[in-house]
């Protein structure tokens, strides 16, 4: 298994690791902070650094076939890490940020739109939450306001686990109906918004909301009888 650093530290943009695998899939370390991709966030881009200074760059970064493994893709014709090597990886910063702050913005639009989410995507500077709301017409302006009202008011997020079976015992703590939190490892990770939000989520998400910045709902679509599909964007 990888230890995954960017559950306990989303900020941490380098680390030392040590090559465990490598075949037609990727690479593999010992440890990583490269986030792969899930839970409607995308995996992370950046730099593997050889001893002899050679950066393998990284274009993508997955869950491996097996149980808590990741696997680091290269771009095609990049230089070849060895397994037993000492290397660094780094993540591209300014993308995982902006991940970030979407993805915690998506926090906020589920705590300000009331209904059942049915599936979501982060992108880089935008995202998007569907929500099952058959009846209800959505005011895109009044939305807006109040999702740029949490951000102002700079809440400040944090983590806190479980376990696997208080996490079956509370199924309000899974907000998203088609994404399921991480599990396997005995515990599940929540994030919590205090008086705003708390949740199962496995992702990263920026230290107070105020970091995210000013939002634009940049639309909102039907999509089918039930679902409605909130678009938003970072400002800046």
């Amino acid at each position: 298994m990888t230890e995954e650093l960017f559950r306990t530290d989303a900020y941490l943009k380098s680390c030392e690791a040590t090559v465990t695998k490598v075949d037609e899939l990727g690479i593999r370390l010992d440890r990583t902070n490269f986030y792969p991709m899930g839970g409607g966030q995308p995996g992370d881009t950046g730099t593997i650094t050889l001893g002899n200074g050679q950066a393998i760059r990284i274009a993508d970064t997955r869950k491996g076939p097996e149980a808590g493994e990741i696997i680091h893709v290269p771009a095609p014709d990049q230089p070849k890490a060895e397994v037993g090597s000492k290397v660094t990886a780094a993540i591209d910063w300014d993308r995982r940020h902006r991940h970030m702050r979407v993805h915690t913005a998506l926090h906020l639009l589920s705590a300000v739109i009331v209904g059942s989410v049915t599936g979501g995507q982060i992108g880089d500077g935008k995202g998007r939450l569907d929500f099952d709301l058959p009846d209800t017409a959505l005011d895109k302006d009044a939305i807006e306001q109040k999702i740029n009202e949490l951000v102002a008011a700079d809440h400040k997020t944090g983590t806190q686990w479980i376990t696997d079976e208080e996490m079956d015992q509370r199924p309000d703590l899974v907000k998203t109906m088609s994404v399921k939190p991480p599990r396997g490892a005995g515990r599940v990770r929540l994030l919590e918004i205090p008086g705003v939000d708390l949740q199962a989520c496995g992702g990263t998400h920026v230290a107070h909301t105020a970091e995210i910045g000013r939002l634009q709902v940049v639309k909102i679509e039907n999509k089918g009888k039930h679902n409605r599909r909130v678009n938003i964007a970072l400002a800046e």
